[in-house]
């Protein structure tokens, strides 16, 4: 059963990466998911057919093996996204998108840049329901401390998409 929030999804496809197996899901408009194997809040079956060739998905399968294949300098996600999410989630995955390659920002500045300084916990909540890891890169973001926290696909993982990003500084 499709336990997305975003009920026009229109295909899925399996994608395998240097970091693990991923499950994409795409509506007609864009991207709606992406997710490693096994991390938190990953919805589970999605009851829509499995479809590599969707052109959102082939697009995001090209972008993805750009990205690993070649270093960050000049390289940039440019996929449609159709994200299902509340005013706050969107605001905070839009934020996300915005921080450059080599940088970090804390969860509290992430609140300050979203007009929700006070709300802290509410929008590290919404960074761990980042519905397309890697394209919005909620791994960018750190503990007030520089420390590497909460990730929803694992710390290895966000270990090792900060060092690939920014090398010998993860």
């Amino acid at each position: 059963m499709n336990r997305l929030p975003h009920a026009r999804l229109a295909a899925q496809a399996r994608l395998p990466t240097p970091l693990g197996t991923m499950t994409a899901a795409a509506t007609a408009q864009g991207i709606a998911g992406l997710w490693f194997d096994g991390q938190a809040h990953h919805p589970g079956a999605l009851d829509v057919p499995d479809d590599p060739r969707q052109r959102w998905l082939q697009a995001l399968r090209a972008q993805l093996d750009a990205y690993f294949a070649q270093g960050t300098a000049g390289f940039a996600f440019d996929l449609p996204l159709d994200l299902a999410g509340t005013l706050l989630q969107r605001a905070v995955w839009q934020t996300l998108a915005a921080i450059p390659y080599g940088q970090r920002l804390s969860y509290g500045e992430l609140a300050r840049h979203v007009g929700r300084p006070t709300a802290v916990r509410a929008v590290a909540a919404a960074v761990a329901r980042n519905p397309v890891s890697i394209v919005v890169p909620c791994h960018r973001v750190v503990g007030h401390d520089g420390a590497l926290t909460g990730y929803a696909g694992g710390l290895e993982r966000k270990r090792a998409l900060l060092e690939r990003e920014a090398p010998g500084t993860a």
